[in-house]
């Protein structure tokens, strides 16, 4: 069997496993301080990872190219509280400028 096939299937299995897991850990273990925590900080740290891999990769390098420039630009205006669709063609328009000119 091809070890592409083989890691998709132990992902599959480990997916469902997990999935099962959730029906079998008892409610009193999920209201834990601590757990009610990892819970809430999960969805960022692997939303911020994926923004940073999608925008720091290129193929199998590491690359700083227009896309570095529409992050920073979002993020500056996210730190001016600024509304998100703004924050959005701001970014949107400052990745595009570089891309235009090369950077």
């Amino acid at each position: 069997m091809n070890t592409l096939w083989v890691a998709v299937v132990v992902s599959s299995l480990g997916c469902a496993a997990l999935k099962v897991s959730g029906y079998v850990v008892p409610a009193r273990a999920l209201q834990r301080g601590a757990v009610q925590r990892i819970v809430e900080a999960l969805p960022v740290a692997l939303l911020s990872a994926l923004i940073a891999v999608s925008t720091f990769a290129s193929g199998h390098h590491l690359a700083a190219d227009s896309r570095a420039v529409g992050l920073g630009v979002a993020i500056a205006l996210v730190l001016l509280r600024a509304p998100f669709l703004l924050v959005v063609a701001g970014a949107c328009a400052a990745a595009a400028g570089a891309h235009a000119l090369h950077l």
